[in-house]
């Protein structure tokens, strides 16, 4: 890939920084048996993570009941938080390379933030828990703005906390979402092809490269 001129940049947290998939899995399939429901495969959950929780509880409900969220969004929503907050962080590992970029990065004197659509709280105890928080100057979740990527809202206002301007500030995602928020933004965009993308081939999502690892990512 061109290297690309930064900055700043704006990181995504599951299926970029963290493999989340396991506790995505097992919040879940705790939630389904509190509502007497059949699990779900891990598969399945992979293609619908990437939205927020919302979306991830109502896909499961929708999946396992046959019907929207089979009437069970309210009380689902309770069991999968208590479930989620018990877990979080047990299932999971950073991928490979993402403390190496970062270290480099910093090194440069770039300016990092964590943006996720992951509720706050539970992004920030995960990456207290791998001991990610430090590398971070700012870190927002999915409930800290109105919208949610792929909006471009939390990109500008991530920009605007970090007070950088979206032409210079890189963003690094694993999916369409990031790719397209960071496009309407006005950001640059980098996908790295390990992680989850709604099941699909990411290298088939508008952006600026992909790559296998962080450490691949080339700034100028």
């Amino acid at each position: 890939m061109k290297p690309v001129p930064a900055d700043a940049v704006i990181v995504d947290l599951d299926g970029t920084l963290v493999d989340t998939l396991g506790d995505f899995e097992v919040a879940l399939n705790a939630m389904l048996a509190d509502l007497q429901l059949p699990c779900v495969e891990r598969e399945d959950v992979r293609r619908w993570v990437g939205r927020g929780s919302e979306h991830l509880i109502a896909c499961a409900l929708t999946h396992t009941t046959g019907q929207p969220d089979g009437g069970l969004a309210a009380p689902g929503w309770l069991h999968y938080q208590r479930h989620y907050a018990r877990i979080n962080g047990r299932h999971s590992a950073v991928y490979p390379g993402a403390l190496d970029a970062f270290q480099a990065w910093q090194h440069r004197g770039l300016l990092l933030a964590c943006l996720t659509n992951k509720p706050a709280a539970f992004a920030r105890s995960l990456l207290r828990m791998k001991g990610l928080e430090g590398c971070f100057v700012r870190v927002f979740g999915g409930d800290d703005f109105p919208e949610k990527k792929p909006h471009p809202l939390p990109v500008l206002k991530t920009c605007e906390a970090l007070g950088t301007v979206p032409q210079r500030t890189l963003v690094v995602g694993d999916s369409r979402n990031d790719a397209q928020a960071a496009r309407a933004a006005g950001c640059p965009v980098v996908l790295v092809t390990y992680g989850y993308n709604h099941g699909e081939p990411v290298t088939g999502v508008d952006a600026d490269g992909w790559v296998a690892s962080m450490q691949d990512i080339a700034l100028a």
